[in-house]
């Protein structure tokens, strides 16, 4: 298992809540944690992961998620609501770029993704949810590339494609319904017929016993 589907199953399924996203970070300037509070060498993985509950009204968040040295399990270290984010800066808007920053009512950090790719498409995701979830106030977005704010996202296509599975599979279903109930009409006939075979099998029998 990945290490973000194992966030997913182990700290947001529990709560009722799906992952939309998430990109494995470092800051860019690594802050020394005591030994106590990590429970280890101080080190550790860290993910920055969105998510949206799955009862309604949609609340969504955004969580700092890590796993230190030593331990099994990914647990939540902050969290906040999808609204008390301000600015997303990607650093910068002419070339692929791992960095960005993220700025909180509380709270502002710098990090560096895996890779510029995994940035972007947890950029791109986050543009897309703040358009769809924040009615007002939406956090601005500087400094990122037109690609991951613009209309030709890979979230339109990746939505055309759930879209589709989920009408195929809806299709599926659907043909796989009437035919059982076909088939379960063909069992019913078959039923009768065998049985009023048996009843009248029965009444040859009992004459010839007579």
């Amino acid at each position: 298992m990945s290490a973000k589907a194992a966030i997913h199953k182990e700290v947001f399924v529990p709560h009722g809540e799906k992952m939309l996203a998430a990109v494995q970070v470092k800051r860019k300037t690594k802050k020394k944690i005591p030994f106590l509070a990590t429970g280890g060498q101080g080190d550790y993985l860290t993910f920055i992961c969105l998510s949206v509950t799955n009862k309604k009204p949609a609340l969504l968040t955004i969580t700092k998620v890590k796993k230190f040295q030593g331990s099994p399990a990914f647990v939540k270290r902050s969290q906040w609501a999808i609204d008390q984010l301000r600015q997303v800066n990607g650093i910068d808007s002419n070339k692929d770029s791992p960095e960005f920053d993220l700025t909180f009512d509380t709270a502002y950090d710098q990090w560096v993704a895996g890779s510029a790719g995994e940035k972007c498409t947890f950029v791109q995701i986050l543009h897309h949810t703040c358009q769809r979830y924040i009615p007002s106030r939406k956090p601005e977005f500087v400094n990122c590339q037109s690609k991951l704010l613009g209309g030709n996202s890979i979230l339109h296509s990746a939505a055309d494609s759930v879209t589709s599975a989920v009408q195929k599979a809806s299709q599926a279903l659907n043909e796989r319904g009437e035919r059982l109930g076909r088939a379960e009409e063909r069992t019913a006939d078959m039923m009768n017929s065998a049985e009023q075979f048996a009843v009248t099998a029965h009444k040859l029998a009992m004459k010839h016993k007579c």
